[in-house]
Parts: structure tokens; C-alpha cells; sequence
């Protein structure tokens, strides 16, 4: 049974029943309050175990050609790599630095690739690389919601599953890093001084009660608070066995002290003094010039014919913003320029990196053709890509009044070392919106995925 049928059965029973969205929430609401504001939505999203493995399979893919670019494109210079994926000043020169220390011949699995469901299937906005992504928690608002008698009988009959994202997570930081969890390691989750105080209290430290209530002796930090002495690395008293980095590289923009807070890490784990998940480098591929590298019909032919149908099954058209000939979405070749100006409502123009949607440009809102023209004229430096616009299917999820309320969602897939780890939904009712993220208002909720034997 597909996600569509599964959809269609619950809301007929939420129906039949009289159920209004604060009845299915529950005490979703008070879930890290302090965090979602109470922003979520009324029921989880569905997902059948044919869809679910076959987009596993196909985001994998495209995972696997990302972190191949670097050997397939320049000749395993990761540095060149970074450069022509958007790094520059400090993360540059961090990545270059980082480069002699380490190697990157086994990147992270952790990832979350953020994909809308179309009539034609999944489609790829990006993927988010390495170990600071958020809505590894969305297991709980999952759990939540299953405490409604309804969704839970429904749960069974229908063998839907909530995965434990945040479990399978922690069991990749101990498979990627070689630290035996029963040895009882300490784990310093490692967030930006510059922001951090703004959010420990209370995010943070719930982040690491949630780590500790898996058996994970987890404490929440910022890189000012930790010390090197003795050939170790400390956090107060306790001796830190593993650093789990959540905070981007693009954070070394932000102050001239960056490289000199996080060089101190880097040098640590290359003696093996610590470990640290995930590399700073991984960063690097979620960059969304690196997507326009693997969309790019010239490098077709350095990826597996299994990769080239995940391409081009998920991958929307994506293009760096250099001046000269395209090929277009139809096979035909035309000037960069001239096709975004003849197709301003269809494409999308997003920074190679950032977060929160900071700096994306949608042609088809509020922008007339002159204003659009220049904004793809100017963006060269530093670099950009022009996306195809993606066009979701809306979800329905129950109202206050008994009515059904469309809602333009985000699929949030998480991959790991154990595989397929779940999905975090954010979503908006605005469906001309370019971006949908929680930091803009978006609503957030989780995913049951059916298993094997599912009815």
C-alpha cells in the first residue's frame, strides 16, 4: 500500500470518528516548547515500504555520486573539490588546511535529503551532508502522536513504524569513529560559541538529555569550552572521547577567531587524541553546486548506470550560474542568461551554500523580469545555481473544524550506517513558497513508514 492510499484511509477513519486536530495532538504540544513553539502538525505523514526503499535507494545513489566528485572531477584534491563547490575565505582555507591532516577515503553516511513529492514521484531540493542537520528528534513527536488510540490502531493494522532517527545516528557515530560504546565514551555534542548561549537553555541540553536517555553519556558544549592538556582532550573534568560537531563550517565566516577555536579540534583528532564525527569537510557536499555538478550532463558518464537513474529519477535540473551555453531541461543547449529570462517562472536561485534559506531567490514571486535578470546577472561571485522549479502534491491533515487543510510539506529523509532512518516533515500553507523551513514559520512532524508486511 502506497502513501496516498494509507493517507486516504486515515483521514476517513479521523473522519468517521469526529476527530479534530487538537484531538490527534495530544500533548504533542508540549514537546521542547521552548524549540517547536507548539508549531505541529496534526497527523504524520505515510510512506509505503516499496516507496520508502526505492527513495532510500535512489537519495543513496545520489550520496554516493556527490562524495565521488572529489576523486571523478579533480583528481582527489578535495581542496579544488571545495573551491569549486562555494568554499572560500576561512572555510577555504580551513579545507585546505584540514586536507593535510585527514583523509577523506570514508566520508559520513549521516545526511538528510530534503525532497518534495510530486505527481511524478520524489524530487530532490537538497541534501543536507554531515552531523549538523537538525530534526533528528522527530521520533518523538512520531511517538506523541501515537499515543492517540485512533492513529495507534491504525499503526498496527497497517504495520507503520516510527524510526528512531536519533538511535540510528548514535549507532553511526560509534561504527564511523571505531569507539566501542560499551566502554562508556564521553560525548561533547559540540555547538558555535557565537550562537550557542543563545539556545542551551534549554535546546541544547535537551539535545543531550535525549542522547542520555539512549545510554549515551552525552554533554552539550560550545569549541570555547574545551580544553586540550595532556595529550586528551577535556570538557571541564571529563576526559572527551568523541566530538559531535553541530555547528556547519560556514560558521567560520562569522568571526575572525573561527580557525583559531576550531584548529585546536582538527589537530587533536588527527594525533587521535579524540574523535570527531563528522568531519568538517563532509560540510562540503551538501553544497548545491555540488548537486549542479552530478545534474550536469558533461559528468554523466563518471557515475554507475544505477546512479544515472537515481539522477535523473530524483535530481532536479540544476545549473551553476556562469555565463555561456546550457544544456536545458529538454536536451536543447542556450545561453544561461537568455534561458533564465525566457523561463523566470519555472527556476529557482538558490546560494551553493547557507542555511535557512537565507539568500534564495524564487523567479515566479515578486520580481519582475527586469529585477530577475539582474539578480541572475550578479550572483556569479560567490557562486549560485538556478534549480528547476519543483511543484508538490499537497497533503491533507485534519483541522480544527472537521475540515481537511491543505499543506505544502518537505520530506526530510535521514541516511545513516544502518540505512533507511526516517523522515522529518516541515510544512507551510503557502504554496508558492520558495522555502519551507521551521525557522520561517514552517509546522513540523514526523513520518510512519510501512514495513515488509504491511496490509
Amino acid at each position: 500500500m502506497d502513501r496516498a492510499a494509507l493517507t486516504a484511509l486515515y483521514l476517513d477513519e479521523v473522519k468517521r470518528q469526529g476527530l479534530r486536530a487538537s484531538d490527534l495532538l495530544g500533548d504533542l504540544p508540549g514537546l521542547k516548547p521552548f524549540y517547536y513553539q507548539g508549531r505541529y502538525l496534526s497527523r504524520p505523514v505515510f510512506i509505503g515500504y516499496r516507496e520508502s526503499r526505492q527513495l532510500y535507494a535512489d537519495v543513496e545513489n545520489v550520496q554516493d555520486a556527490l562524495l565521488s566528485l572529489p576523486g571523478a572531477l579533480f583528481g582527489g584534491d578535495f581542496a579544488a573539490f571545495a573551491r569549486a563547490a562555494g568554499a572560500y575565505g576561512p572555510v577555504a582555507a580551513m579545507l585546505a588546511s584540514q586536507s593535510t591532516r585527514t583523509s577523506q577515503a570514508t566520508p559520513t553516511r549521516l545526511a538528510r535529503a530534503d525532497l518534495y513529492a510530486t505527481s511524478d514521484g520524489f524530487r530532490l531540493l537538497e541534501l543536507n551532508h554531515g552531523s549538523a542537520i537538525g530534526g533528528q528528534d522527530n521520533a518523538d513527536m512520531g511517538r506523541a502522536l501515537l499515543r492517540h488510540p485512533v492513529l495507534a490502531e491504525f499503526a498496527r493494522t497497517h504495520g507503520l513504524t516510527c524510526f528512531d532517527t536519533l538511535r540510528h545516528q548514535i549507532d553511526t557515530v560509534f561504527a564511523e569513529t571505531g569507539v566501542d560504546p560499551r566502554s562508556g565514551p564521553v560525548i561533547a555534542l559540540t555547538g558555535w560559541p557565537t550562537w550557542y548561549d543563545t539556545i542551551r537553555d534549554p535546546y541544547m541540553d535537551a539535545i543531550a538529555a535525549d542522547w542520555q536517555s539512549l545510554g549515551v553519556d552525552a554533554h552539550a558544549c560550545h569549541l570555547g569550552e574545551l580544553s586540550y592538556r595532556g595529550g586528551r582532550v577535556w570538557l571541564g573534568r571529563r576526559r572527551v572521547d568523541v566530538i559531535y560537531r553541530m555547528f556547519a563550517a560556514g560558521h567560520l565566516m562569522e568571526s575572525s577567531r573561527g580557525a583559531a577555536m576550531l584548529t585546536p579540534v582538527l589537530d587533536a583528532a588527527a594525533r587521535g587524541e579524540v574523535a570527531l564525527c563528522a568531519p568538517i569537510d563532509s560540510d562540503m557536499f551538501s553544497s548545491k553546486a555540488a548537486l549542479a555538478m552530478i545534474s550536469d550532463d558533461a559528468n554523466r558518464h563518471l557515475f554507475t548506470a544505477a546512479q544515472q537513474e537515481s539522477i535523473d529519477r530524483i535530481v532536479p535540473w540544476t545549473r551553476l550560474v556562469r555565463p555561456g551555453p546550457v544544456t536545458t531541461p529538454d536536451g536543447s543547449r542556450a545561453d544561461l542568461l537568455d534561458y533564465a529570462v525566457a523561463r523566470q517562472d519555472e527556476l529557482i536561485l538558490k546560494p551553493s551554500t547557507g542555511t535557512e534559506g537565507s539568500g534564495v531567490i524564487p523567479g515566479w514571486k515578486d520580481l519582475t523580469a527586469q529585477q530577475w535578470r539582474a539578480y541572475v546577472g550578479s550572483v556569479a561571485e560567490p557562486w549560485y545555481v538556478l534549480q528547476e522549479r519543483v511543484r508538490p502534491e499537497p497533503e491533507l491533515f485534519p483541522g480544527e473544524n472537521g475540515d481537511l487543510i491543505p499543506w505544502k510539506p518537505v520530506w526530510g529523509l535521514f541516511t545513516s550506517t544502518p540505512g533507511y532512518s526516517g523522515i522529518y516533515i516541515r510544512a507551510v500553507m503557502d504554496s508558492d513558497a520558495g522555502v519551507i523551513n521551521y525557522a520561517l514559520g514552517a509546522s513540523c512532524g514526523s513520518c510512519l513508514s510501512a514495513g515488509p508486511t504491511a496490509g
